[in-house]
């Protein structure tokens, strides 16, 4: 639960509806403590978040569901907060998405696994509200006290005298109510939910199936024009000049416009030429007849080739600028029984969400419309300020569900790009669409790193000391690049006395962005990966090294740097021993060329381990079963939501280590262009996943990348265990006889 403060700050406002019926905006301003109490990170001042509820004279509910839909089910599962604390049926709910807007709705990001601890208690009181305020109303008109009524199922009713009424029929006089303190509200305990905790089909679902008009790429506009968008070929190229002749004779072509970007080469406006026609494919086509002259120069050097060189460099240099230390690593790796050494490294990769980049504009009078899906849409409004110079109040911002994105769409490049086309077409409905090549070849990387590790183990094979060398990029203002920093507080940290992590960087005008899980999605894989080894060298395995570390009374360790909730050891143990029950971990596969392997992590709010079993023939890696144990707080929302963001998951990391995902660059140039050369995930290789539940009595948390980490240093610890060979680098490549 939340701080008192919060529920006395609470803001209520009601309304009629036009026809009759109850209409109930929540206003929620939520204070940086308050914030930080729940897990989520602070912010610079209080952020307002609301929820706004309608009951019908004829019992439907609509409740507006004001955060994005990625595919991550917080369309359906906020609502069902509401609905549950509102005592309605499931069935009389109907759910509409929220447009942008910050002063209304607070902060609307679906990104970092954030909106269910944030919203659980807000929307929880929403409907609680709503529940009291028709009690009220029901109350006044049957001339009874408001203790002697009980709901259930959208409807009200007074057992002594055996009345009832619907919701839609005391909606109107509820209206007329002044809102109540929500301090005086009593929520439901889990006991009473008859809505949370229940499976629930995600409420696009039967029309994603019936390939129903949902996703940002089916907006369709009167008198709509089609527009693709050419930028340099290298990371940070400009434009020098563009022959547009040629293209702009083409069949179906409207406009060919060249656009000068605004200099931000990280998420501006780029230099490019809009090829505008009257459908996408003309478009297209047409864009192969420019002849445009690029500056490439920032991009010489920037070559994979040279990046491994440089981190290679950086590792015979020494240790790096020193990020955090505790204790005296030296010392104890000098006096070592025996000391365990290795480096492990991965690439940059992409996002490849199934529906590319896209984003429909119109620029009318000075005001511009959009639809776009974006996962941080407040984010690109003010970037189309910045670049743009267009006024918000001049914004409207139309949120249309996303097939994908992963991170990829924290990140508006697109929706810039968009409304830089339709500022130069006024009065045009354009729709920018990007091709498969443009996706893959523009994304907002997931950066590559190098690991050098080291540690120590006494006579006894305790782990008494550990070291990390961190090889990142940095920007053109020295600090990380995006999703490429160290996390100070990865475990072993905190968990041994002698630890150092030092970092060393090398500059790079790669994009780089958040993918699932940033930042843990790699360094689970090394950390886990190498701590294996260290539990090998030991004479152990990773899960009884972990216990050993994490053995004694529950502890909350909090994190080094001062951001996000701490490490609580006894949750930890907890998904540790439920994955080594679930899996028979004891019982080794009996197959020649077939093992387990373990891994743990805490990211996001999300205590996850995870067992894979593996086997490997003539090359040939073959994923039979995954084990999942998650501890994500006291309830499940929606067990069918939650049970496939973990499948989801368990697949994208999977695909990520096996796939062959790799993104490689030669002067700025990326390489992969399409699926034929960066693989995703297929059924066939899909194994076996079996999820247990690890209950806490801390307040839910979030579920769409806590469960991706583990599984990636569980498969290659599995590989180990099939081949007695180490992997040490991603994509995985091993070598056949």
């Amino acid at each position: 639960m939340l701080p008192e403060t919060l529920n006395r700050r609470t803001l209520l406002k009601t309304s009629l509806l036009a026809g009759g019926g109850l209409a109930l905006e929540v206003l929620i301003p939520m204070p940086v403590r308050a914030l930080a109490a729940n897990g989520a990170a602070a912010v610079a001042a209080p952020a307002t978040l609301s929820a706004f509820v309608s009951v019908a004279p004829d019992g439907i509910v609509t409740i507006v569901s004001k955060n994005p839909e990625i595919g991550q089910g917080i369309k359906t599962s906020l609502p069902m907060m509401i609905a549950d604390e509102l005592d309605c049926a499931w069935s009389q709910v109907r759910i509409d998405q929220a447009d942008a807007d910050a002063k209304r709705y607070g902060t609307q990001v679906a990104g970092g696994s954030t909106a269910t601890p944030n919203n659980w208690l807000p929307m929880r009181q929403a409907g609680a509200a709503a529940r009291a305020m028709l009690v009220q109303a029901a109350a006044a008109q049957w001339n009874v006290s408001v203790d002697e009524i009980t709901t259930s199922q959208g409807r009200i009713f007074h057992a002594a005298s055996g009345r009832s009424m619907g919701y839609g029929e005391i909606a109107s006089r509820a209206a007329a109510l002044p809102a109540p303190d929500v301090s005086t509200l009593r929520l439901k305990t889990p006991e009473q939910f008859t809505i949370i905790g229940q499976s629930v089909v995600g409420i696009d679902s039967p029309r994603i199936v019936k390939g129903k008009p949902i996703f940002g790429i089916d907006t369709r506009l009167p008198g709509m024009l089609y527009a693709v968008f050419e930028v340099a070929p290298a990371q940070g190229g400009r434009l020098i000049s563009a022959d547009v002749e040629a293209a702009r004779q083409a069949p179906g072509v409207r406009h060919v416009i060249p656009l000068t970007g605004d200099g931000d080469a990280d998420q501006g406006l780029a230099d490019g030429v809009a090829v505008v026609a009257t459908n996408w494919w003309l478009a297209n086509q047409a864009r192969k007849r420019l002849a445009v002259k690029w500056d490439l120069s920032a991009a010489q050097g920037h070559t994979s080739a040279a990046y491994q060189a440089k981190a290679e460099a950086a590792f015979a240099a020494g240790n790096g600028e020193e990020l955090r230390r505790d204790g005296d690593p030296a010392e104890h790796l000098a006096k070592a029984a025996r000391r365990v050494k290795a480096r492990y490294q991965y690439p940059f990769i992409a996002h490849a969400p199934m529906e590319p980049q896209n984003c429909t504009a119109v620029y009318t009078d000075g005001k511009l419309e959009i639809w776009a899906p974006t996962q941080a849409p407040g984010g690109g409004l003010t970037m189309i300020q910045k670049s743009l110079g267009i006024a918000a109040d001049n914004i409207t911002l139309h949120l249309t569900r996303m097939g994908g994105g992963f991170g990829r769409r924290l990140l508006n490049d697109f929706m810039v790009q968009a409304a830089a086309i339709a500022k130069a077409v006024p009065g045009t409905a354009i729709k920018l669409l990007w091709s498969r090549e443009d996706d893959i070849r523009r994304d907002y990387y997931r950066p590559g790193g190098w690991h050098d590790f080291e540690a120590a183990l006494d006579g006894n094979g305790k782990l008494t000391a550990f070291t990390d060398h961190f090889v990142t990029f940095h920007g053109s203002d020295g600090k990380a690049v995006r999703a490429a920093d160290m996390n100070l507080s990865m475990i072993p940290a905190g968990l041994v006395q002698h630890l150092r992590y030092g970092r060393s960087m090398m500059p790079t005008v790669v994009r780089t962005g958040p993918l699932r899980a940033p930042g843990s999605n790699a360094l689970c894989f090394a950390s886990q990966s190498f701590l294996d080894e260290v539990a090998v060298a030991a004479g152990t395995d990773l899960p009884a090294l972990m216990l050993s570390m994490l053995a004694g009374e529950p502890r909350e360790i909090p994190p080094r740097d001062g951001r996000g909730p701490p490490f609580d050891t006894g949750r930890a143990r907890g998904v540790i021993q439920k994955v080594l029950q679930t899996s028979a971990w004891a019982q080794k596969p009996q197959q020649a060329g077939r093992g387990k392997g373990f891994a743990f992590y805490f990211c996001h709010q999300g205590y996850f381990a995870e067992v894979v079993e593996a086997s490997v023939a003539a090359g040939n890696i073959a994923v039979h079963q995954v084990w999942v144990a998650g501890d994500i707080g006291s309830q499940i929302v929606n067990p069918m939501g939650a049970e496939n963001q973990v499948k989801g998951a368990i697949i994208d990391g999977l695909a990520q280590a096996l796939a062959g995902q790799e993104i490689g660059f030669v002067e700025g140039v990326v390489q992969q262009s399409n699926l034929h050369d960066f693989h995703l995930a297929r059924i066939d290789s899909t194994p076996q996943i079996e999820i247990a539940w690890v209950k806490s009595d801390k307040p839910p948390t979030g579920l769409g990348e806590p469960a991706l980490p583990p599984v990636i240093a569980a498969l290659t610890n599995a590989i180990y265990v099939a081949t007695g060979t180490r992997v040490r680098s991603l994509p995985v490549r091993l070598k056949t006889a």
